[in-house]
C-alpha cells in the first residue's frame, strides 16, 4: 500500500507535533520512522490509523483520502500494533489473536478465521501459552501476541509502534526476520517507530528521520545515517560503520552543549 501524506499539522493543547509533513512512502516496504522522543513519530502512526485526527493536511492510501474510507475498510486494509495494550476483560491469546479477524466477518467467526489464527499462533511460536491470560503474560509475551492479532488481519499495511521495544535480541530479529518474509512473500507495507537505529539499518527499506515535527530526512539507512544527521539530531557523537552491506551505528558520547545555545533560551 501506499501512503501519501501531504501538508499534516497535529497539535495538542498549546504543543504543536507535527509541523507541515509531505512524505511518501512507497509500496511493499518497510519503513521506520526514527527520531528523537517528542519529535512526532508514535503520531503519524497514529494519524495514519485514524486515531488521531490531524488539524490539517491529507493522508492518502493508495491514492484514496484515509478519512473517506469507511472505517470497516480501513480495518480490513491496516494492522496497528501499538506500543502496548490493556484489555478490560480476561481473554486468551488463541481468543486476541481471533480478535483481528473481526473485520472480515459479519456475526462470527468461521473454521477459515479458526485456521489462520492457527497458522498465526505457529508462525509467531506462541503454541505454549496460546490458552493462556493475555494480562498475565510478560511484556514481551504481550508484544509478539498483539504482532499476531495484527498478521491474523492479512493487512495490506502493517502499522507498529516500537514493536521490539520488549523483546529480547533473539525475538527482536525473528519478529523482524518474519515481518520481512511477509513483505517480500505478500506485498505488505509496513510503517513502524524505531529507537534501535541499528535495527532499523539491518531491516529497513527506507527511513524517515523526524526532529521537532518535521522530517529531517529521508532515503536509504546508509544515506540517512550519517555522523552530521545523528549529531545534529540527535545530539550525539557516533561512528558509522558497516557489517556487509548494512550501515551500523555506535554511539560515543553525547554532544556538549555550546554557551551560545545556552544564550538562545
Amino acid at each position: 500500500m501506499k501512503i501519501d501524506i501531504c501538508n499534516l499539522v497535529f497539535s495538542y493543547p498549546g504543543k504543536k507535533i507535527l509541523d507541515g509533513i509531505n512524505v511518501t512512502m512507497d509500496d511493499s516496504e518497510i519503513v521506520c520512522l526514527v527520531g528523537p522522543n517528542g519529535s512526532g513519530k508514535s503520531t503519524i502512526v497514529k494519524c495514519i490509523e485514524s486515531i488521531l485526527v490531524p488539524d490539517k493536511g491529507q493522508i492518502f492510501l493508495d491514492g484514496k483520502e484515509s478519512k473517506r474510507m469507511k472505517k470497516i475498510d480501513l480495518a480490513k486494509k491496516i494492522g496497528y500494533v501499538p506500543q502496548s495494550y490493556n484489555f478490560t476483560f480476561s481473554m486468551t491469546v488463541f481468543e486476541i489473536i481471533l480478535m483481528g479477524r473481526r473485520p472480515h466477518y459479519s456475526w462470527q467467526s468461521s473454521i477459515m478465521d479458526t485456521d489462520i489464527v492457527i497458522d498465526i499462533i505457529i508462525l509467531m511460536e506462541l503454541e505454549d501459552i496460546a490458552l493462556r491470560q493475555f494480562n498475565l503474560l510478560s511484556g514481551g509475551q504481550q508484544q509478539r501476541v498483539l504482532i499476531a492479532r495484527a498478521l491474523a488481519q492479512h493487512p495490506e499495511l502493517l502499522l507498529l509502534d516500537e514493536p521490539t521495544s520488549a523483546l529480547d535480541i533473539a525475538h527482536q530479529l525473528e519478529i523482524m526476520d518474519i515481518i520481512t518474509k511477509l513483505v517480500n512473500e505478500k506485498n505488505m507495507s509496513v510503517v513502524m517507530v524505531v529507537h534501535d537505529l541499528n535495527l532499523a539499518a539491518r531491516y529497513a527499506d527506507a527511513i524517515i528521520m523526524l526532529k521537532d515535527g518535521k522530517i529531517y530526512a529521508k532515503g536509504k539507512p546508509e544515506q540517512v545515517f550519517t555522523k552530521r544527521n545523528l549529531s545534529l539530531v540527535y545530539d550525539v557523537e557516533v561512528k558509522i560503520g558497516n557489517h556487509g552491506d548494512k550501515v551500523t551505528i555506535t554511539p560515543i558520547a553525547k554532544m556538549k552543549v555550546s554557551k551560545k545555545r545556552y544564550n538562545c533560551l
